[in-house]
């Protein structure tokens, strides 16, 4: 603990990381307010009014109101938060495999990687026009008294350009974040509007079980342990031996039996990806099939988000899903060719085609557990609904929301470690086993 109070001290002296964490939290807290700042014209009253007559009944809008950091239900300017700017992100990496154009840009560099960018705002735009409209004619029209009497043009005009200002400045806010700030601001924003809702819901839990102390402290032992074996899963890897051409450094080569380095697979290399598609597309039947009682046993079932054939299908969803994205993020073929060009090889294994066949057994292989354990992530909020964890708690012990925010804070802790390695410091998690500490030749994908 001495050690970990030093580390953090060490934090503060190194001006450039101070300035940086600074900066960060600067902009987290600008993100935070916007969020507050409701649309010009809406009652603020009735909005309130309605969230505390709610309170979290509504699976569908607790989970949007979560990623947008309150947003949603706040109906304010960043009522779509961040996520527009995912789906633009999404759509373009998918473009990627099929569009040639998107292909070369993408094969480019940083010139290339720049025109994405420039697209992918437009293309946020352009959902956020879509988006917001079906939002207050959806959702704020639905809570009574909050829009205006008369809605005219020019107020509808003035609600859509505000809504779409505020997810472009709150994209805008996460690229500064990554460019002058630490970790990645885009995921940083999302773990802020997931972690804002935590002490209000587990105030709420206390306050559910008030006569039963015990309880409260079974479910934060369990929650550990959850977040513990998420850190392991999304920290491991298969480490694949290689064997590296030496090294001729003057007339004598370095090293006569050559490098040994290793090819990381990581378990989870999909990332929280399977879960956002597969819950984006069983939010569709919620939405439809929710409302109607009367639609028969099919329909009633898909629309209760905590019943077994719900919770069924999308576990099945994510493994596809999971092994849909992980094609899309390794390439064999592309690995294999690397490696041969850079004189590297498994031991035992053909340059080539064997290597890649080789390699892409392996994957098969540990995609598969990795698969499971995103399926029971998913369904983890369900188990725990059904252990009598009040509503809008139960989400922080699995989901999209707890690998976001374990993937966010491990890489924003490699982010600090590696300034404070870099300037002949301990690292902030000495004698730990964060992934900062990798060598330069792993691989790795982020959120």
């Amino acid at each position: 603990m001495k050690r970990f109070i030093q580390n953090i001290k060490n934090i503060w002296k190194v001006e450039e990381l101070r300035k940086r964490i600074l900066l960060t939290l600067s902009l987290i807290l600008i993100y935070r307010i916007g969020s507050f700042i409701m649309l010009p014209g809406v009652n603020a009253e009735a909005v309130l009014a309605n969230a505390s007559q709610k309170n979290g009944d509504n699976v569908l809008e607790s989970l949007l109101s979560m990623f947008s950091g309150g947003g949603f239900t706040n109906v304010s300017i960043m009522a779509l938060g961040i996520m527009p700017y995912i789906s633009a992100s999404i759509i373009m990496q998918l473009l990627g495999m099929a569009v040639p154009a998107v292909q070369k840009m993408q094969n480019e560099g940083e010139s290339g990687r720049k025109q994405i960018n420039t697209y992918t705002r437009i293309l946020t735009i352009i959902i956020c026009a879509v988006q917001a409209p079906s939002y207050i004619s959806l959702y704020a029209s639905s809570i009574p008294g909050a829009l205006p009497a008369e809605q005219t043009m020019l107020w509808w005009t003035t609600a859509v350009s505000c809504m779409v200002a505020g997810s472009m400045f709150a994209v805008w806010l996460g690229e500064r974040i990554t460019d002058k700030g630490i970790g990645n601001g885009i995921s940083l924003l999302i773990t802020v509007g997931i972690l804002s809702r935590l002490p209000s819901s587990f105030i709420a839990e206390m306050a559910a079980n008030k006569d039963f102390p015990l309880k409260i402290v079974l479910e934060i032992i369990v929650f550990m342990l959850i977040v513990l074996g998420t850190i392991l899963i999304v920290q491991g890897v298969r480490k694949v031996p290689l064997n590296t051409a030496k090294r001729v450094v003057g007339a004598r080569a370095v090293d006569e039996q050559g490098a040994r380095n290793y090819l990381p697979l990581k378990v989870n290399a999909s990332g929280v990806m399977p879960i956002i598609f597969a819950q984006a597309i069983m939010t569709i039947p919620v939405m439809i099939f929710s409302q109607q009682k009367d639609g028969g046993v099919i329909q009633y079932a898909l629309g209760d988000t905590h019943g077994i054939p719900y919770n069924a299908l999308l576990a099945l969803l994510i493994i596809v899903f999971t092994y849909f994205y992980t094609a899309i993020m390794i390439n064999p073929r592309k690995m294999a060719d690397d490696l041969k060009r850079s004189g590297g090889f498994i031991p035992g294994v053909r340059p080539g085609d064997e290597t890649a066949e080789y390699i892409d057994s392996l994957v098969s292989r540990i995609t598969l557990p990795g698969s499971m354990f995103l399926a029971l992530i998913a369904i983890l909020p369900s188990i725990a609904y059904a252990c009598n964890i009040t509503s809008g708690f139960e989400y922080f012990f699995g989901g999209t929301s707890l690998l976001i925010m374990v993937g966010v804070v491990l890489d924003t802790l490699q982010q600090i470690e590696s300034y404070l390695l870099n300037r002949h410091m301990d690292g902030l998690m000495e004698g730990s086993r964060v992934r900062g500490r990798r060598s330069i030749n792993e691989m790795s994908s982020g959120f």
